[in-house]
């Protein structure tokens, strides 16, 4: 079975919950995943998964989380290539337009895009379900 790693930053927990959201999702279409933070996981792990959500909230200006996701996905990005990819988080201002411009950045590595969830601070149940889907989405993906 395919294994899918779902790799995350959250300064709030409110993309942690979205993320715990994610891998049920994932398990209950029948695959195997792992979660980590992204201090938790390095660039040379991905070789061990078949896929991939990625979790970072909006901070600053409306950009990825820069002092560990930011570089680690600077790095990943590289071999996302026919990989199939989801991505979720959260953001407190602006209109999302963070998960916008990552979405397009996950596209251009040339990842199999399966789609995005976003959450204004805390994800509601609707959102918790929207997580849910994503990581069936993305197992059947795989």
């Amino acid at each position: 079975m395919a294994k899918i790693a779902v790799v995350f930053w959250s300064g709030t927990g409110n993309t942690e919950a979205m993320a715990n959201a994610v891998v049920d999702g994932i398990k209950a279409a029948g695959s195997d995943c792992d979660l980590y933070q992204v201090d938790d996981f390095k660039v040379e792990d991905m070789a061990d998964y078949k896929a991939f959500a990625f979790g970072c909230p909006a901070m600053g200006a409306e950009v990825l989380e820069e002092d560990s996701f930011e570089p680690f996905f600077a790095d990943a990005e590289k071999k996302l290539e026919g990989v199939p990819v989801a991505l979720f988080g959260s953001y407190g201002w602006g209109g999302g337009a963070w998960m916008d411009d990552w979405s397009e950045r996950t596209k251009e590595a040339g990842a199999k895009f399966i789609g995005s969830v976003v959450a204004e601070n805390a994800p509601d149940d609707e959102t918790i379900t929207e997580c849910e889907n994503l990581g069936k989405d993305l197992a059947k993906a795989v």
